[in-house]
């Protein structure tokens, strides 16, 4: 969302919702949806239900995503050549017509980039860089913040002479043929991309908002089926658990891991004396510490919840 909306990355948080509300208020007011997910089915059906929906979001957004960037990747090669230094920019949109002597057996006109602090030895110089140079023809055609583009009119036959003797004297010659058909095929190829950029960025921006919304919801739903299998697992049938929502400031998490442990811990008190760094068989610690009570960290840049 962020990588699309470029420019208006401000606008993110505002278009990352869960069933049309922040997901703040998703989260503390979670209730399961009986309708996607029905209870009535067994837990691995409902969690084969939630990883085909993942897989099928994530397929989509691989397919759409590639597609959209490398229409923005087309689009930016074409701007970065109508932009930068005179040394390696398009001249496209700097020349004219008017600027070139066209059609003409004998007679070529050639673009030079010259250092701003070298123009008075451009104009001292330009005309015996080589033979049959046709005099006064050298013209300013444009200026950048380093140099300026040069247009100098000689006879074909010296063009060879003219470029070795302009690199000694740091005078760059730019490899350059008016073509109207090419040049115009180029522009209408930047409006064609950017015209399909703006067509796309609406329904993907409203397919990213859908299904950031599908994906944050069957997440939470996931954090919910752990709670309940490993409450289970814990403390068995029948089921007599109740699950809590906590927003704890970062300032009191000591205090409140003291006050939870000591109201459960005739739960499990092995949990008391059990290490992270212990290798106990059955018992993965090593994504997250053990407590006695079944707990979940729900992460995200707008959240910090325990469950």
């Amino acid at each position: 969302m962020a990588d699309v909306l470029e420019d208006s990355r401000d606008k993110v948080q505002e278009n990352l919702l869960a069933n049309g509300v922040d997901l703040v208020t998703y989260i503390t007011r979670f209730q399961w949806d009986m309708a996607k997910y029905p209870i009535k089915q067994s837990l691995k059906n409902i969690s084969e239900i939630i990883s085909k929906q993942a897989t099928q979001i994530d397929n989509d957004l691989k397919a759409r995503a590639s597609a959209y960037n490398n229409l923005k990747g087309n689009l930016q090669n074409l701007e970065r050549k109508n932009a930068g230094s005179l040394l390696t920019r398009s001249l496209a949109d700097i020349v004219k017509k008017e600027d070139f002597v066209l059609d003409s057996e004998y007679l070529i006109t050639m673009l030079v980039v010259v250092p701003k602090t070298n123009y008075a030895d451009w104009q001292k110089e330009y005309e015996t860089l080589a033979e049959m140079v046709v005099p006064r023809s050298t013209k300013l055609l444009f200026e950048d913040n380093d140099s300026g583009l040069f247009s100098v009119t000689l006879f074909r036959k010296a063009i060879d002479d003219f470029r070795h003797k302009a690199r000694e004297n740091k005078f760059t010659v730019r490899d350059f043929q008016y073509n109207e058909e090419e040049m115009k095929a180029d522009k209408e190829e930047m409006t064609r991309l950017s015209t399909d950029k703006k067509k796309q960025f609406g329904p993907l921006v409203r397919w990213l908002k859908v299904n950031f919304s599908e994906a944050f919801i069957a997440w939470i739903h996931i954090k919910a089926l752990r709670v309940f299998v490993e409450s289970v697992l814990r403390y068995g049938l029948p089921v007599n658990f109740q699950a809590m929502l906590l927003q704890p400031n970062k300032k009191n998490m000591k205090k409140l891991r003291e006050v939870l442990s000591e109201l459960y811990k005739h739960l499990d008190s092995s949990a008391a004396i059990i290490d992270a760094s212990m290798d106990i068989p059955g018992l993965n610690l090593s994504q997250q510490e053990y407590y006695p009570y079944v707990y979940y960290k729900i992460d995200c840049n707008l959240l910090d919840f325990k469950v």
